[in-house]
């Protein structure tokens, strides 16, 4: 069902994908995607795959500067919007993901995870999910990870029915796109972390 709702919705939303892929080339010099490592089901490392947001600004050191410093006007519309996100269909289609489950997070965190939180790698991830319809990038750590089990627990295809309802909603309200004064999630830095 994954593959099909997938397939489907990315033939309909082609024409926004073709006219972002045209924008984002010329804005990012031909780069118009961002792929990064991501575990998915089992701890599996897959390629995630989300249109680019941000540039590829460096500090006089060579390190990347901050989130909110790179992040584009474009970038930042594409985001509010959530349509940085529809690349992940592909995902989907692919096995990487389904269209609900815990959202993939960064490989660094793998080793940070308690027993309990590991256990979001129970199910494939998804580009939505309990957490994301629960507050997304504006609750804690601790809260979307309680959120993730939660959803582990308790899967179903009623409940998938109803995240993705209330994912259209949050995305067409602009809900919980980000913490506030943030650009995105701060880093997990572990099982202390609120």
């Amino acid at each position: 069902m994954d593959v099909v709702l997938a397939s489907i919705m990315f033939i309909v939303l082609s024409p926004v994908f073709l006219v972002l892929y045209l924008c984002l080339s010329i804005h990012h010099k031909g780069a118009p995607f961002f792929y990064q490592a991501r575990p998915g089901r089992g701890g599996v490392v897959f390629n995630i795959m989300k249109f680019r947001t941000m540039s590829n600004g460096i500090d006089p050191q060579g390190r990347l500067l901050p989130d909110s410093e790179r992040i584009t006007g474009l970038g930042a519309w594409i985001r509010r919007t959530s349509l940085d996100e529809i690349p992940q269909l592909i995902n989907v289609v692919k096995g990487d993901m389904s269209l609900v489950g815990p959202r993939p997070l960064l490989e660094d965190y793998l080793c940070l995870y308690s027993a309990q939180q590991c256990r979001r790698h129970e199910v494939r991830p998804g580009v939505t999910g309990w957490a994301q319809v629960n507050g997304r990038n504006a609750i804690s750590w601790a809260k979307k990870f309680e959120l993730d089990v939660w959803y582990v627990d308790h899967i179903n295809f009623l409940l998938d029915l109803r995240i993705l309802f209330q994912t259209l909603l949050n995305v067409l309200l602009g809900k919980g796109i980000s913490q506030q004064g943030h650009v995105s999630m701060d880093r997990f830095e572990g099982d202390g972390q609120a």
